[in-house]
């Protein structure tokens, strides 16, 4: 089966204001390149090129995306109005043999993208000091036994890079319906679905990096760091 991928890349990205008020943060170029056309060239190093990217803020600036890589677009109407959960909702009949990426992030290392996975799960990154992000724990299969939201000091921080087999991505598709339409739950991330919600419906794995593979870009002081231009 061949492998496909998601990029999202529909928020309003208010925490890198004043560069977002007229570019989408996944357009915000990083050395030169925007972010996400270095997610779709390190995705296509790899061979993957059944790409679809989900808009919602600023949508018409990704247009020139298609003709340039030959991707696919779908927007989501309600990016303003719930979480990214209607991204993934938007672009629910993709799921296949997926990977799912922010569309914000870099990718320094493609050997990070694996196509031969046979579980679903998250990138994750070895920490030693406190994080204040979503804290994996893994057994010594690397299997995720526990998500912590707030941070912690010990784990692996989770990445915005997953892996979907089949059968998972089928279940995905089912409880991204129930919870987005017939429950009304439209604050939460896509992510909550699996890694909370319906927790016992999936066997979630660490696919453990190295701390430089990938790079997300939160704040206009990570921006900075990553791009001396914008000091």
């Amino acid at each position: 089966m061949n492998i496909n991928a998601i990029i999202m890349a529909a928020g309003k990205g208010e925490r890198l204001r004043p560069l977002t008020e007229t570019t989408p943060k996944p357009l915000i170029k990083v050395n030169g390149v925007p972010m996400i056309e270095n997610i779709i060239t390190s995705l296509k190093k790899v061979g993957i090129e059944d790409i679809t990217i989900v808009t919602g803020y600023l949508k018409e600036k990704f247009e020139y995306l298609k003709d340039k890589y030959g991707v696919q677009i779908v927007n989501n109407p309600d990016f303003d109005k719930a979480n990214n959960i209607s991204s993934l909702y938007s672009a629910r009949e993709k799921l296949g043999k997926t990977i799912i990426l922010d569309g914000d992030q870099i990718i320094n290392n493609i050997n990070i993208i694996e196509l031969d996975f046979s579980h679903s799960g998250y990138v994750c990154i070895p920490i030693n000091e406190f994080k204040k992000e979503w804290i994996l724990s893994l057994d010594k299969n690397n299997k995720i036994t526990s998500c912590l939201r707030d941070g912690g000091d010990q784990g692996y921080e989770l990445k915005s890079l997953s892996f979907w087999t089949p059968s998972d991505s089928e279940k995905l598709r089912k409880l991204l319906e129930f919870e987005y339409k017939n429950n009304s739950n439209s604050q939460i991330y896509w992510d909550d679905v699996a890694m909370f919600v319906h927790q016992k419906e999936f066997e979630l794995y660490g696919y453990i990096i190295q701390e430089n593979d990938i790079q997300e870009v939160d704040s206009l002081e990570e921006l900075k760091a990553l791009d001396p231009s914008y000091k």
